[in-house]
């Protein structure tokens, strides 16, 4: 598949890797890097030697391997390559960094952190999901002139920035939006918004082949031409104070490991060292739709969504600079999907858009025909005592529930729903033997009420307020104690 996309595509340089729990880490890479000759020869190296290798992160062997021509430094692994917008996804993790240590509320506006000469009163929450309605670019023409703002040329010419839409009227991509929510982390945690990433994130993840810099070892960028086979270079360029939208390099492994770590990060961070598994299920929740007539992907707080069938979800971004595209994501849900599985496709071609599917693709195509091993089901505990009685059907609003107890909790669902569909589950309230929360699925957040009778058997329920019963009944009839 990798090796189609690149000839089909005509990527100079095309590095994949994809994570899973429960396998070695597997990469591949096909090309050449366009570096070590003049800018002629990089192109023409680059449109003609083909190599490609893959390798076993077990093992540190090749599995498979083709001759390369051309004088191309190594393309491998460790090959860095710009990253563009999935940096935003970092620069997301580390606003809900400072919300969750209580630096910040998502509703703040930037104003009551930093000063600024306009646009104060958009809030971080619109910022993050893009929906502020702020004009896409800084001021000024950045893709003409590619020199970028420094921060406080981004900050005084906030004044000449447009508020293209109103706020919350509908998703529009900005980023400066990004590059202000990560001055904003800079600023509440003291020191530069590329210090407080690599203390914060890429240091306790062990991505050590990321960074703002490109390193020694970074495939050149190319703009393949339309109509011939000529690959011209593109210019190096340094975002400055954009650099939180779009500065990052790095490589496909450090790449897959960040999408595995989005979409199942207690795996990959069972304490909770850099973000609450929690946290991350609020930054997957859709705030709108990139689409309001094609539903084909979301926005949550700075992570797109791209939903597939039978409840799957890939949770990442996308990244596109000159002379690069990324595609990196992980995947949720579905059977077959292994735990922190993620997928990076990183490309050496600014226009090679097949490599931004070839994630999604390989993601399915990974669960598919190398599924995840069924976990053995195996007796547990039974219900407490008091709540025995309540297991089974009950009635509500006219509908037929099941609860049941598994895992060591209370559930519900719906009798007729889809077998992939969550349940409901419950948490006991503190202090209150017969309440009980829902902590996820249907009515999240609702309290479950048990009605006894005097020998202590429940004879009935109360679910976000609705009554329920173990026959069907009307709303009239009621005939239970309370």
């Amino acid at each position: 598949m990798v090796q189609r996309v690149q000839a089909q595509a005509r990527v100079p340089a095309l590095s994949v890797a994809l994570h899973r729990a429960d396998r070695p880490l597997w990469t591949y890479q096909v090309g050449g890097t366009g570096t070590g000759v003049a800018a002629t020869s990089a192109a023409t190296s680059a449109a003609t030697g083909v190599a490609a290798t893959a390798t076993s992160a077990a093992t540190g062997t090749s599995v498979a391997t083709a001759t390369a021509t051309g004088a191309d430094a190594a393309l491998g692994p460790a090959t860095r390559f710009r990253i563009g917008s999935v940096t935003k996804t970092f620069t997301s993790v580390l606003v809900m960094q400072c919300r969750d240590a209580g630096l910040l509320d998502l509703d703040d506006p930037l104003s009551r952190h930093l000063e600024l000469p306009a646009h104060g009163d958009l809030t971080v929450r619109r910022l993050l999901s893009h929906t502020a309605g702020l004009q896409r670019e800084p001021y000024g023409d950045v893709w003409d002139t590619l020199r970028a703002p420094r921060v406080d040329e981004l900050v005084a010419d906030l004044a000449r920035v447009e508020r293209v839409l109103p706020v919350g009227r509908r998703y529009h991509y900005s980023n400066l939006g990004m590059a202000l929510l990560g001055r904003l982390v800079g600023v509440l945690r003291g020191g530069t918004w590329a210090e407080v990433l690599a203390d914060r994130v890429l240091t306790p993840l062990g991505l050590a082949d990321t960074s703002v810099d490109p390193g020694p070892s970074a495939a050149t960028g190319f703009l393949v031409d339309a109509y011939s086979d000529e690959a011209h270079p593109e210019p190096p360029t340094d975002f400055g104070a954009v650099g939180p939208a779009a500065q990052l390099w790095s490589t496909a492994p450090d790449m897959a490991r960040w999408a595995a770590f989005l979409a199942d990060p207690a795996a990959l961070d069972p304490t909770g060292a850099v973000l609450a598994a929690t946290t991350l299920d609020e930054m997957r929740w859709p705030a709108t739709t990139v689409d309001e007539t094609a539903w084909s992907a979301g926005f949550g707080l700075g992570l797109i969504l791209v939903p597939y069938p039978e409840r799957v979800v890939h949770v990442g971004h996308d990244g596109a600079m000159p002379g690069f595209l990324a595609g990196v994501y992980g995947r949720r849900g579905g059977d077959g999907t292994a735990g922190a599985m993620g997928c990076a496709v990183l490309a050496s071609s600014g226009t090679a858009t097949e490599a931004l599917e070839l994630p999604h693709r390989l993601l399915a195509a990974a669960a598919e025909h190398d599924p995840a091993d069924i976990v053995a089901w195996r007796p547990g505990p039974g219900a407490p005592g008091p709540l025995r009685g309540l297991l089974g059907r009950w009635w509500g609003e006219g509908f037929e529930y099941v609860f049941s107890w598994h895992d060591g909790a209370l559930r519900a669902r719906g009798a007729d729903d889809p077998a992939g569909r969550p349940p409901a589950v419950f948490a006991p309230v503190p202090g209150s033997p017969d309440v009980f929360r829902t902590v996820s699925g249907r009515e999240v957040g609702e309290l479950l009420r048990l009605t006894r009778d005097v020998d202590g058997t429940v004879v009935g329920m109360h679910w976000a307020t609705y009554r329920f019963t173990r026959r069907q009944e009307t709303f009239d009839r009621y005939d239970f104690r309370v």
